[in-house]
């Protein structure tokens, strides 16, 4: 694995787990697709951090669990807007 696409994958890691970020949010950041995000911690931190990598999993599995809600705010405060409120 080349080393820029190492510091890459540690770096996206401390940035998830600092800001609690899903992967969109991430690949916004590091201007990058959410498929590389996604490679880089299932993947390459796997064989990098082992560690680093479950830690990082909490978080996702976190945001997974919570995705629903915020799509229902996004959906709420669309229609909201839409109806002048």
């Amino acid at each position: 694995m080349k080393e820029y696409i190492e510091e890459r994958a540690m770096e996206i890691a401390g940035y998830i787990i600092e800001n609690g970020a899903t992967v969109r949010q991430t690949a916004k950041r590091f201007g990058i697709s959410k498929s590389t995000v996604h490679k880089d911690i299932t993947d390459r931190l796997m064989k990098l951090d082992p560690l680093l990598a479950a830690d990082v999993r909490k978080v996702l599995e976190v945001n997974k669990a919570e995705r629903h809600i915020r799509g229902g705010l996004a959906t709420r405060e669309k229609y909201r807007q839409a109806a002048g409120k």
